[in-house]
C-alpha cells in the first residue's frame, strides 16, 4: 500500500486546484451566427381526376418564427401569373381569397369561374399537364401527369391490429386488399373520408417490392388533422355506423418522391439522432414544393353496426 505524507497530499492538492484553473481560462463563450437566408417561393399545386387545377403560393418561412395564423396568412404570395397546359389548351389561374372561420384570410388559385367556357380544364387520366409561376420577375415551372387509377380490390372494416390502451372497444380499422399491375413504376398516395368530412392524407406506397403481386390485409388508418389535441389513438381508427371513403390515388414518381421526402421529414422532428433531409421538389429554379397529378380511384363502404 503507497502512504502520502502530508507535504504530498498539499502539493496534489495545489496542482489538482491549478489543474481546474487551467481548464476554466479554456472555456470560451462561443457565438453562432446563423444567419439568414432570402425567401424562396413554394409551390402547393395539383390537379386531379375530373378536378379543377389549384395552387397555393407562398414563401418560406423563417425557422425560429413564431408560427400562427397571422404569420401564414402574411407568407401567402399574391399577384402572380400562374398557367396550366395540357398541350392543347392554356388556362390562367385566378386568386381567389377564402373565409377560415377567423379574422385570417386562405389564398388560392384555381380556373376563372367568370369565364368557365374559356378557362374550363379538369384532371383527365393519361394527360401530362405544365404548370408556369411567374412571380416578382422570376419564373417557375413543373410538369406532371395524371396516371390511371388502379383502384383496390376489396375493402371491410375488423378490429384493430394492435389495440393501444387508448383505444376504444368500438374501434374499427380499414382493411384492402391490392394487385399491383404487371408494370414496374406505380405509386400511390391515398386518403380517407369520414362521413361528410374532408379528404386527409395517410401514406404513401411504392410497388418497388410488390411489383405485379396482389397484396393481402393491408391495414389502412383513418386520416385526421394532425393539429387537432383530441386522442390520436381514437383518430385513428373508424366506428360503427360511419360512412368511410377511400381515394386510392396513382400518381408519379416525382410526387411520390417529394410526399416521401416530406413524411420522412415530418417524422423526425424532434429526433436528434435523425439526418437533416431536403425535401425533394420538382419546380424549377429553385422553387419548393410539389405540382402533383393525381389519377383518383374512390371506393365508399359504410362501417357494419
Amino acid at each position: 500500500m503507497r502512504h502520502f505524507t502530508r507535504s504530498t497530499s498539499q502539493l496534489l492538492l495545489i496542482i489538482s486546484f491549478a489543474f481546474i484553473i487551467v481548464l476554466a481560462s479554456c472555456e470560451k463563450e462561443v457565438h453562432i451566427n446563423l444567419g439568414s437566408t432570402p425567401d424562396r417561393v413554394v409551390v402547393q399545386g395539383q390537379i386531379e381526376t375530373g378536378q379543377p387545377p389549384y395552387v397555393v403560393l407562398t414563401s418560406t418561412i423563417s425557422f425560429f418564427s413564431n408560427v400562427d395564423l397571422g404569420t401564414l396568412e402574411k407568407s401567402f404570395l399574391h399577384k402572380a401569373n400562374i398557367k396550366v397546359s395540357d398541350g392543347s389548351k392554356t388556362v390562367t389561374l385566378r386568386e381567389y381569397s377564402l373565409d377560415t372561420g377567423t379574422s385570417n384570410k386562405y389564398y388560392v388559385y384555381s380556373i376563372d369561374t367568370s369565364n368557365l367556357i374559356a378557362n374550363f380544364m379538369v384532371g383527365q387520366v393519361g394527360k401530362s399537364y405544365s404548370l408556369t409561376v411567374t412571380y416578382n420577375g422570376q419564373t417557375y415551372s413543373s410538369v406532371t401527369t395524371v396516371p390511371r387509377p388502379k383502384g383496390v380490390d376489396t375493402m371491410w372494416f375488423a378490429p384493430p391490429e394492435f389495440q393501444g390502451r387508448k383505444t376504444p372497444d368500438s374501434a374499427m380499422q380499414l382493411f384492402v386488399n391490392y394487385t399491383d399491375p404487371d408494370t414496374p413504376g406505380n405509386y400511390v398516395r391515398y386518403f380517407t373520408q369520414r362521413n361528410s368530412g374532408q379528404f386527409f392524407p395517410v401514406g404513401i406506397f411504392s410497388d418497388e417490392v410488390v411489383n405485379g403481386k396482389k397484396v393481402s390485409n393491408i391495414g389502412l388508418f383513418a386520416g385526421y388533422d394532425n393539429g387537432t389535441k383530441v386522442n390520436g389513438d381514437s383518430l385513428r381508427y373508424f366506428y360503427p355506423g360511419d360512412s368511410v371513403t377511400l381515394k386510392w390515388c396513382e400518381i408519379d414518381k416525382a410526387v411520390y418522391n417529394f410526399w416521401n421526402s416530406y413524411d420522412f421529414a415530418i417524422n423526425s422532428v424532434g429526433n436528434p439522432f435523425s439526418s437533416p433531409i431536403n425535401l425533394v421538389t420538382n419546380i424549377s429554379n429553385g422553387g419548393l414544393g410539389v405540382w402533383a397529378g393525381y389519377g383518383s380511384a374512390i371506393t365508399t363502404l359504410v362501417v357494419p353496426r
